[in-house]
């Protein structure tokens, strides 16, 4: 063989399904996409290797674990990059039409993106339509979006002389001072300072819609200059946006905030304070039955109740580390002074969990008492700002379904497993069948952020994964989005219309028992820690609620229903008889309520539909004659006719089984 022959270098590419192939060295994710499909190579946005988003263009030159990520990537990243390229596209758009604009931030969100702008020009509704047509325009362009590396001072040069942006100069002067190299993003003249990825060219962007103005300050200061923020959401086909508006339509439609006022179930007021839900009659029976079918549950797997105080002296939540961990979000603290002048602080309760780690510190106990299972509704309170409140969905006094599992390790992967089993369960009842299931880790490049050590994360980890893995569920990993002081299992259901909404949660925490000096006495006579598991099943009531009513449009199960059966007589002659149905079905515990208004049954049938009554019974003198009962069930019609007792029979058994 011939020294001569160049051997050129292979690097082994594993894939998400644990299969490996070999490419050249220097192979790039879209060569890598490429090889694979025709389709994927044109849906590619980007890729991660080794766990890390990077752009399609950058080399692989090193063994790596690699993941295409297309629009649709189920952690979301591929939505987050698409629409972080599109606020660049959009910046690139307002430059060109409003020469002289500086732009602030421009982040993707949960549905879309925006860019904080700084203009002479202020931006009407009228605007928002030109400047779409100029996001399109410059993606018919197919501009190549490309990434550059230089030094922070370099960086500070080009955005000082060339791009005369002294916002960004300002991020690189402060927030990176300590960065040595950062990366611009460039697109035909139009450059931005970003750590990526984006988009490897302007045309994968090709459906846009621009949706708001309002008013920001420069990095959220009030005393800053004052900005203004533009709102979109882009696509990568018109099919998608226009699913998209659809989807937006029906979501109005489905607000739990009007749905909540149309069918009485809460109420918003300022004068009892922003983020202070009222639970109105009908609410209350919604998420009175909500628990009480908790209750019930958990009582059948082994936990017992408790109530704690809505608030707590300061030293408290200090030596937990929710003060000042959560000092932002915390009402300020309330100064008390006794009648000898002491002076004392305490907090509106923002956890549950330090008060739950006082019982169980309140005595010595034994390994054969453990598990030991507390559990409460137990309301907090967080000062979340005004302009984050969305009624239930996000308050500032809400109700956790919350417990605390007190375990030894050997029982720990077992006790996990059945909270697991437990948050499922309640899932499925309340139809909500399509979720996702995250294991929320620390970030070990950030440890600052956490309590205990890494070797305690590394096997609370462990715990997570081997819980998730014996359960076998599938599931992906969230690197950064652990709780301060221990990873999580988030459950993330998707609803009616295919948003995601974060509620159950299942917690291993190492921490809490270090900090509270818990323990309990071993087989072998000598102290031993507890590892705690935190666990809420619905999150928080509130938000629970304001997404079921989202997700069903307010049509309750007949279970959950407020109201139950509406009792609708046709004529004042069958008042007598409606009367007895009607107590015949409080009387077997069915929510119901009896019209007697001299009003027609067309209007009577009409308002119970809008009130979305699960079951309605007409009674005419027909009915009254034979003792009968005509049915119709809400959004179905009619169900025939039944005799009291078979009515009574079949809707016990539909709340039973809570179908």
């Amino acid at each position: 063989m011939s020294d001569n022959i160049d051997v050129q270098a292979a690097v082994t590419i594993t894939f998400p399904d644990g299969k490996n192939r070999s490419f050249t060295s220097g192979v790039t994710g879209y060569d890598i996409a490429q090889s694979i499909g025709r389709k994927l190579a044109k849906d590619a946005l980007a890729i991660k290797v080794n766990g890390k988003p990077i752009d399609l263009s950058v080399p692989i030159t090193e063994n790596a674990e690699v993941e295409i990520i297309t629009f649709d990537h189920p952690d979301n990243i591929g939505k987050e990059i698409f629409w972080h390229s599109a606020s660049h596209i959009m910046a690139q758009a307002i430059e060109e039409l409003f020469p002289g604009s500086k732009f602030g931030a421009g982040p993707a969100i949960e549905q879309g993106f925006y860019y904080d702008i700084a203009s002479e020009h202020r931006f009407t509704e009228s605007d928002l339509e030109i400047i779409e047509k100029r996001m399109l325009e410059i993606s018919r362009r197919s501009l190549e979006i490309r990434r550059e590396d230089l030094s922070r001072e370099d960086a500070i040069t080009y955005f000082t002389s060339t791009r005369n942006d002294p916002y960004k100069v300002e991020i690189l002067e402060d927030t990176l001072k300590d960065t040595p190299r950062v990366s611009i993003y460039h697109q035909g003249n139009f450059a931005d300072l970003c750590s990526g990825p984006h988009l490897s060219n302007t045309s994968q962007l090709k459906a846009v819609k621009l949706t708001n103005i309002s008013a920001s300050f420069w990095r959220g200061d009030a005393s800053r200059e004052s900005m203004q923020r533009i709102y979109g959401i882009a696509f990568p086909s018109e099919k998608l946006l226009k699913q998209h508006l659809a989807n937006i339509e029906e979501a109005r439609k489905r607000d739990h905030r009007k749905l909540g006022a149309e069918l009485e179930l809460f109420m918003l007021s300022q004068k009892v304070g922003s983020g202070l839900p009222i639970w109105m009659p009908k609410g209350a029976i919604v998420r009175s039955e909500l628990e009480s079918f908790l209750r019930e549950e958990q009582r059948k797997r082994g936990y017992v109740p408790v109530y704690t105080p809505h608030i707590g002296n300061i030293e408290l939540y200090k030596q937990s580390g929710h003060y000042p961990y959560y000092s932002d979000s915390q009402f300020p603290p309330l100064t008390y002074k006794d009648d000898l002048g002491r002076e004392e602080q305490y907090l509106l309760k923002p956890m549950n969990c330090p008060h739950h780690h006082m019982i169980y510190s309140s005595k010595l106990r034994s390994y054969r008492e453990l598990p030991i299972r507390l559990t409460e509704f137990g309301t907090v309170y967080r000062h979340e700002q005004s302009g984050e409140l969305n009624g239930l969905i996000r308050a500032r006094g809400f109700t956790q379904d919350d417990s605390h599992i007190y375990c030894r390790p050997d029982q720990l992967v077992d006790e996990i497993c059945n909270a697991i089993d437990l948050t499922k369960f309640v899932f499925a009842t309340l139809g909500f069948d399509d979720i996702e299931i995250r294991l929320s880790l620390h970030d070990p490049e950030n440890l600052e952020k956490y309590g205990g050590t890494e070797d305690v994360w590394q096997q609370a980890e462990q715990d997570v994964r081997e819980a998730a893995d014996k359960m076998g569920i599938n599931y992906i990993i969230g690197v950064g989005e652990a709780s301060f002081y221990g990873p999580k299992i988030d459950f993330i259901v998707r609803d009616a219309l295919g948003r995601k909404w974060q509620l159950g949660t299942v917690q291993v925490d190492y921490v809490m028992p270090e900090r509270f000096d818990l323990s309990y006495i071993g087989s072998d006579g000598h102290p031993h820690r507890p590892v705690i598991i935190h666990r809420a099943p619905f999150g928080s009531m509130e938000r629970f609620i304001g997404v079921l009513i989202e997700h069903t449009a307010g049509n309750f199960p007949l279970w959950l229903a407020p109201v139950q059966v509406a009792v609708l007589p046709i004529t004042e002659e069958v008042h007598d008889y409606a009367s007895t149905v009607h107590q015949a079905l409080l009387d077997n515990a069915i929510r119901a309520e009896l019209d007697l208004r001299s009003e027609k049954i067309g209007k009577k049938i009409r308002e119970a539909e809008v009130g979305k009554i699960p079951y309605m019974v007409i009674i005419g003198q027909k009915e009254a004659d034979s003792g009968e009962t005509s049915l119709r069930r809400h959004r179905k019609g009619d169900q025939g006719n039944l005799t009291i007792e078979h009515l009574l029979q079949k809707l016990k058994t539909e709340i039973k089984e809570k179908s």
